[in-house]
């Protein structure tokens, strides 16, 4: 241990992103990546802004960008914060909104990285225990609580909670913020983003990252009623300023601006990944049911481990998790119907 590091750093267990290697002919399916590009007017937008400007900061609000999301979700414009990536987004609300005296709530199998975020912003938790089908239960959740924080669709399970099982949630607390994790939403689940309105005390929050094909470009924002919206910009100006540049913003409000080509590809991702999980429950697979834009299965009696690492020997890259309750589950990104082809056909000769 590096005698430099602060007490803190010492103490982190950093969250592992998922393995990006240089493999040739591989079949990448482990990181919730799109199989298609960006909308083409989003990459035309972003050349476009490629020039000379690029020696001018951006506009610190990235005004241009929350008002075309305003528009689109059907909010003001001082409801919407935008942030490099929702994991940006996400832990300034760790700082701003989920950091009490009574523990925040998240169930026991969910994104790793909150658990990280919580030590990192010293935010006491309690984890709450899937049911035996790996799903949320609401009543679980009434118990004493500082806040509480779902991905929904649930990751990496897939699962998703119906808008008015939100609904219920949010308003069987509404002394503490609850913040919905929407990453996956576009990929069949319902969003929060109508129970806004009514709840002051619900925050959710979005990426470009998935339905949109723009992870290479960390975008991400959180739609809430104003006065949780208020706290991020409070915590965003005392930490980055510009935390979006100029080219980033013009390629995301194109992108949003492309409805057409969005709800194809979103259709295209849904359409594969039901072809998938049918050829996986057919050689056995339990699949678990997914919203999202990849597919939680095992296969039973076969250790999770040796299959992912027969499928990395056939160039299929697949995740999984060592957490005791899904060490055997593979969880398996959406990809082309090409690239579902060469997942089945690998594991058909294991």
């Amino acid at each position: 241990m590096n005698p430099f590091w602060t007490r803190l750093a010492q103490g982190l267990e950093p969250y592992t992103p998922g393995e990006q290697p240089r493999i040739a002919g591989l079949v990448k399916l482990n990181t919730n990546e799109s199989p298609y590009g960006p909308s083409p007017r989003a990459i035309e937008a972003m050349r476009a802004a490629a020039g000379e400007s690029l020696r001018l900061y951006p506009d610190p609000a990235s005004t241009a960008l929350r008002e075309q999301l305003a528009a689109y979700h059907g909010v003001s414009a001082d409801q919407v914060f935008v942030g490099n990536g929702s994991d940006e987004v996400l832990a300034f609300a760790f700082v701003g909104l989920l950091r009490r005296e009574a523990p925040l709530l998240f169930p026991d199998v969910t994104y790793s990285f909150y658990p990280v975020w919580a030590r990192l912003f010293d935010v006491p938790v309690e984890r709450v225990p899937l049911d035996e089908g790996f799903r949320v239960r609401l009543a679980d959740y009434r118990r004493r609580a500082g806040a509480i924080i779902l991905a929904n669709p649930n990751a990496p399970t897939g699962i998703a909670l119906s808008r008015a099982e939100i609904a219920e949630l949010a308003g069987e607390h509404p002394d503490i913020p609850v913040v919905i994790d929407e990453a996956y939403v576009d990929f069949g689940g319902e969003t929060a983003l109508p129970l806004v309105a009514d709840h002051p005390n619900l925050l959710v929050t979005r990426t470009f990252s998935k339905s949109r094909a723009l992870a290479g470009l960390r975008v991400g924002y959180a739609v809430g009623q104003a006065g949780l919206a208020e706290a991020l910009w409070r915590i965003k100006d005392s930490f980055n300023s510009y935390p979006l540049g100029r080219v980033a913003e013009a390629g995301a409000v194109a992108s949003v601006a492309d409805e057409a080509y969005f709800q194809a590809m979103r259709a295209k991702v849904m359409a594969t990944r039901e072809a998938m999980r049918a050829g996986l429950a057919g050689m056995g697979f339990d699949v678990l049911p997914s919203a999202a834009n990849f597919l939680f299965a095992r296969l039973p009696g076969r250790s999770g481990a040796q299959l992912a690492a027969d499928l990395r020997a056939r160039a299929v890259l697949v995740r999984r998790f060592e957490a005791p309750r899904i060490a055997d589950f593979l969880r398996i990104t959406v990809g082309t119907d090409e690239q579902a082809e060469r997942l089945l056909g690998a594991l058909h000769v294991l």
